[in-house]
């Protein structure tokens, strides 16, 4: 008969024990256990300065979050994949792998900036383009059927978000591999369209300078 007692507490123990351990479990919002869980996504992007680039592909930067980073760029390089040059204290955008030390893909931000342009596809009486600006602003050039409105760069791609004439109000999000960034070139393309833009020059003036010569006391002898 002690046997038995013995036996029946020992159940309801571990009986009880059970409970509080599926009690901390999360549920499916049924009482039921969830085995799934939800787990973050590690940050690919990097927006940093860039403070040294070593001799072995090393890149030593700080981020936005003034986090010291060192990740290399030997994947990068080998693949094609680092647009613009990279010097110290140029504004960079990097996509990495989850751990942050190896960089898939580099673009210069400070080189991406500025206003590209490239002959109207049309006719090419007049050049149209984008002006990619500080703070993932972004303006059409001469273009009245497509309203720019944000950039960035996202997992590698440049994304631009933009309305169409006669879409409805309705933004259009479109994502471009960046193929080509120097200072005067900038290619980028999808599946469907290819863009080569140069970077827009000064206007010159087309009047010529004239020079004056110097006045001398003949020029008002009586």
């Amino acid at each position: 008969m002690k046997k038995l007692f013995v036996f029946a507490l020992s159940a309801a123990m571990m009986a009880g024990m059970c409970a509080c351990e599926n009690k901390n479990q999360p549920t499916d919002g049924q009482g039921n256990a969830d085995s799934t869980e939800i787990q973050e996504e590690p940050n690919t992007t990097i927006y940093g300065i860039c403070l040294e680039l070593k001799k072995d592909s090393t890149l030593a930067m700080v981020n936005d979050n003034g986090d010291s980073i060192s990740i290399s760029l030997r994947l990068a390089f080998e693949s094609g994949r680092v647009m613009g040059d990279i010097n110290k204290g140029d504004r960079i955008i990097i996509n990495s792998n989850g751990k942050q030390t190896e960089a898939l893909s580099v673009v210069n931000q400070g080189m991406l900036l500025g206003n590209w342009t490239m002959p109207n596809p049309l006719d090419g009486s007049d050049e149209v383009g984008i002006a990619i600006k500080e703070g993932g602003i972004v303006e059409g050039i001469q273009q009245s059927v497509v309203t720019y409105r944000t950039w960035r760069i996202i997992d590698g791609q440049l994304e631009l978000v933009s309305i169409r004439e006669g879409g409805g109000q309705e933004e259009e999000t479109n994502y471009y591999e960046i193929t080509k960034l120097t200072k005067d070139s900038l290619i980028f393309k999808n599946d469907e369209d290819s863009y080569e833009y140069g970077r827009q020059k000064p206007r010159e003036s087309y009047g010529r300078e004239v020079k004056l010569e110097e006045s001398s006391f003949d020029d008002f002898a009586m």
